[in-house]
């Protein structure tokens, strides 16, 4: 293979780690059986057919060798054309464009909106309170979101002159967690109120007889009061209490007879018995 082109790069031969000097790098990935080839800082005059290959090192076996065609052209590409972010981080696009544009006007725009446009000045700069965006002047202008907001989902595009590319932002939700703090102590209790029961028809029937019951021990206790209280009235204020008139009159005739008695079959009137009758008083006293 060394005899029909000239190697760019190859794996046998070590780099040099200069990055400037390495515009062409090769890396072999025996695991993958892949090998990418990756070329920096290209011009026009890279342009043209360009060939990888397997040197397989026989005489009997031919390299294994494919073809490809790399055509430069002057315009605008982006590092990542989809970007997403979380809410209140940050993002930065990445345009890149080449060294004719290094002059012309950069422009970054929401899609649909050339109001929203934001230019870069003579210093290649601009700067916001949500956005800040820089031009290094060698062929990268950067945009960067600074505290992500939902609304600032959506398309976008970079333009550098006459070219423009597109480039998606999504803005995804900021996570929360939530701390579940108690106020009690660990030696404290914390009290519920109970909650209500359930009243069934059961228990109303319960609670009505109980009300009934209460009803009529507190009436025949009012009776029973009224009828104490009466009669202490009628003690305090009848004529006739303790004794009736009938029955005075029937003990006022049994002590005449019995005095009459004494006094005839003893006649005897030195020690006569006498009887005094106290109408206040239930007992008789004999002296």
């Amino acid at each position: 293979m060394r005899e029909f082109c000239s190697s760019l790069a190859r794996t046998d031969e070590p780099h040099s780690g200069n990055p400037a000097e390495d515009k062409v790098r090769i890396h072999n990935d025996p695991v993958q059986l892949v090998f990418t080839v990756t070329m920096e800082d290209l011009k026009e005059e890279d342009s043209g057919w360009y060939m990888c290959g397997v040197e397989i090192g026989s005489l009997w076996n031919v390299d294994v060798v494919a073809y490809t065609n790399i055509k430069v052209i002057h315009g605008l590409s982006v590092v990542n054309s989809r970007l997403s972010g979380e809410e209140g981080g940050s993002v930065t696009v990445e345009c890149l464009y080449s060294k004719r544009y290094r002059e012309s006007e950069k422009k970054w725009c929401r899609s649909g909106d050339w109001s929203s446009c934001l230019l870069l000045g003579s210093e290649g700069r601009y700067e916001d309170t949500s956005v800040a965006i820089s031009d290094d002047r060698t062929g990268t202008f950067a945009i960067t979101f600074k505290k992500l907001q939902m609304r600032d989902a959506g398309w976008y595009w970079c333009s550098v002159g006459q070219q423009h590319m597109s480039v998606h932002v999504l803005v995804t939700p900021t996570a929360t967690t939530t701390a579940v703090m108690s106020s009690a102590t660990p030696s404290q209790s914390v009290a519920y109120p109970t909650p209500p029961k359930h009243v069934t028809k059961e228990s109303g029937n319960s609670h009505r007889h109980i009300l009934e019951s209460l009803l009529a021990c507190a009436s025949f206790m009012v009776l029973v009061g009224l009828a104490v209280f009466a009669t202490k009235m009628w003690k305090q204020h009848s004529p006739y209490y303790p004794f009736p008139e009938s029955h005075r009159q029937r003990q006022m005739e049994w002590m005449k007879i019995g005095f009459s008695e004494n006094t005839g079959d003893s006649g005897d009137l030195q020690n006569p018995a006498v009887v005094f009758l106290n109408k206040n008083s239930q007992n008789g006293h004999m002296y």
